[in-house]
Formats: C-alpha cells, structure tokens, sequence
C-alpha cells in the first residue's frame, strides 16, 4: 500500500481523510469512542505537518436521506476533544455551504463534513454514481488519506473512487491494522487459536472455512454455538438455531477431526426463562439445555462457568489469538461472564492477541478492560474477517 510519505510535503494542501467514526450513538451522545481515539493519528499528523484537513465518515445506515440522530455533530465535538484542537462542523456533504468552509478552513486546521451516506451516491451499486459524488468530493482537496479500516472491505464513492480521483495513500489507523492482520495470516507464532462467537454461524461460514486448515484450535461460544450443538445432535431448547447451516456445521467438525484441529465447544451453558436482562436462569450441561427447569422454552444466553473456564484455559495456552464475536449477551450482567472471561483471557496472553473489532470491541471496553490491555484492537469487525478469509478487499487494492 502506498504510505502517508508518498503524498510528499502537505504543507499548505488540503487533505481529505476517510476516517471510520462509526460509532454508537444514545441520545445524541457517543457510548463508545474508540474509533474516534484510533483515527485521531493519522489526522494530528496532518495538522502537524501544516495540513488543511478535511475529515469524512459515515455514521449509521440513513439509507440516503437525512437523519439528524445520525449526524456526525456529536463526533465532530469528540474529536476536537481528543485531538485538543478545534474540529469545525458544517452539515453539508459537497453543497455550497461545505464549499464555503472548505474556503475558510487554514493550514493546520480540520473541518468535518455532515454523513456521507445522507448523500445516496455513496453508496451505490452504480460505479458511475459513486464516481460524480466522488468527484464532487475531490474538488476540494490535492490529495486523499484513506483511513477507515471498518470499511475498506466496501466499494463507496468515499473508497475506492475517491482514492482514484485524488493522489491517494493510507493512513496511520489503516497501514497499522494491516501489519496486525499480516502477522495473523503471514508470519503466526504457534499455537494458534481462533475465538468466534456472535449471534449467527452464517455470518462466520466464509472465515471458519479459511481458518479451519489454519489454526491449531478453534473455539465457538456465542449464539452461533447452538447450530454446532445440533449438528452434534443436541436439542437447544429455544436457542438461536440456523437449522439451514447443520449440516455445513457438520462438515467443519468432520473436517477438524480430519486435520487434527482442536475444536472446542461449551461443556455448559447459563439457560434463561426469556430474553430478558431479569430472566430467570439456570447453569446446564450443554448437551441438556432441554432439561432445564425451562423445558423446550428455555433460551442459551452464554456459556456456562466451566466453559469460560475452559476457554481461558485454550486462550491463555496459545501464542496467537484472535478473537470475534461475544460468548453471550454481554449487554445483560447475568450473561456477561463467559465474553469477560474470555477478554480477561486475552489479556494474558503471551504473545499476540488481537481483538476482531465489532461487538467484541465494544464488549471489551463496556466490560470495563482498557485497549491497552489487548495487542490490538481493530476497528473494522467485517473487514478483519474478510481479511482472514483471504478476501480481496476494495480499499486496500486501490491502493496497492
């Protein structure tokens, strides 16, 4: 990939970064700043080489049209505040008013424009949209940072066409990401664990199928766990369950049996009455969920104490780890313990241990663990598990 220095002197010159400031929002206000603190870099070293910087992200899924409980005001604010410098704010994409303070903005100075996805071109299927929105975009600027790890897996007009309308380079979040991602697929320290959790099996098939020749163990939690539990053949009562992925299930523990990979799977699971953070809930053999007081209604919501047990014990013996997707419902207390668990874990890993973005990040820092207490956390769920699976991602070729 081409690098920051590539661009040569920026004094003076207008930069627009493609940050990824994705991030959750509740009444306006940010529960969850960690992609803001990792984009803050690329942009200080900008407006410390003298750089005027212009800033653009998406923020949510407005389909299109404005949505002011999408704006990226609050953003704008937070990012001022962690970089200790002025962040202006126009809620305007590539109209006049944008036009007006990009005019104004000086040297040393960063601007953040209102969500790019308010704009439709953004994310079009038609690579000629994308490229006008683009365009319109790269008239304000002499060169492009792309520095949204979280969506280099994506072709958008603030992508890929925007890093060929403009001298383009990646930037610190993203050159960084890459060289963690490389030491998972390129250059592992052995053992090697793989941790995968999260609601569904299917959004895992494509780096489960990558990784299975891989890794040297492979441990499933999350809601996903109870396909694997059926195609062992075990009821799961009113678990999540894609009946429609069994057997493709079934095929990965045959073919872990084949290769010789560790497969793990909870010996326990805590049951609830309900979905609900005051449910009640028992502790049972994960081969017994039906007969939990609860019967056939009962629901898995984490995994047991043994298993978290368990799991600590696989993480904490390896050399790399990489971790994606929750053991339970994290957001609930009651079904917290089995993702603590295997965050603590984690963090007493000996080697490198990498925490796959998404909701295992935000887990993480909800669960009270700093970012400093993990090798890496990534900011890019999707885009770190397309990378594992091999994938060619859109952001990162444009820039090779």
């Amino acid at each position: 990939m081409r690098a920051l220095e590539t661009l040569g002197n920026l004094s003076g010159k207008t930069v627009l970064v493609r940050s990824d400031l994705n991030v959750p929002l509740k009444d306006g206000v940010i529960t969850d700043d960690g992609r803001v603190r990792a984009a803050a870099a690329t942009i200080e070293k900008l407006t410390a080489e003298n750089a005027r910087v212009i800033v653009i992200s998406h923020l949510g899924r407005p389909k299109g049209e404005v949505d002011n409980s999408l704006s990226l005001k609050p953003v704008a604010q937070r990012l001022g505040e962690i970089i200790d410098a002025p962040v202006s704010f126009v809620a305007d994409t590539v109209g006049a008013e944008a036009a007006a303070a990009v005019k104004e903005l000086k040297d040393g100075a960063v601007l953040m424009l209102e969500n790019l996805r308010f704009n439709s071109q953004e994310t079009s299927k038609e690579a000629a949209e994308r490229g006008q929105f683009a365009a319109r975009l790269a008239e304000f600027a002499d060169a492009f940072v792309l520095d949204g790890f979280g969506v280099v897996h994506r072709s958008q007009a603030s992508v890929t066409e925007l890093a060929k309308a403009l001298p383009s380079a990646a930037g610190l979040l993203v050159a960084d990401e890459v060289a963690v991602l490389k030491q998972l697929t390129e250059d592992l320290k052995r053992p090697y664990t793989v941790v995968l959790g999260g609601s569904k099996v299917s959004d895992k098939l494509g780096v489960i199928d990558h990784l299975i020749e891989r890794v040297d163990t492979l441990i499933i939690g999350g809601g996903m766990l109870f396909t694997f539990l059926a195609a062992k053949g075990h009821k799961v009562g009113a678990s999540l369950l894609e009946e429609d992925q069994i057997e493709t299930v079934r095929g990965y523990l045959k073919r872990a049996t084949e290769l010789g990979v560790e497969l793990v799977l909870p010996s326990d699971i805590v049951v609830a009455e309900k979905f609900d953070a005051d449910a009640a809930y028992e502790v049972v053999a994960a081969d017994a969920i039906e007969e939990s007081s609860f019967g056939a209604s009962g629901i898995g919501l984490d995994i047991g104490p043994e298993s978290a047990k368990l799991f600590a014990e696989k993480i904490r013996a390896a050399k790399t780890v990489f971790w994606n997707g929750p053991m339970g419902v994290f957001e609930m207390e009651n079904f917290a313990a089995g993702t603590r668990a295997v965050a603590k874990a984690l963090t007493e890993v000996s080697g490198l241990a990498v925490v796959g973005g998404g909701d295992s990040a935000a887990a993480v820092r909800a669960l009270g663990f700093a970012d400093s207490d993990f090798g890496h956390i990534s900011t890019g769920g999707g885009a770190s598990l397309e990378f594992l699976e091999g994938k060619q991602l859109p952001g990162l070729e444009v820039l090779a």
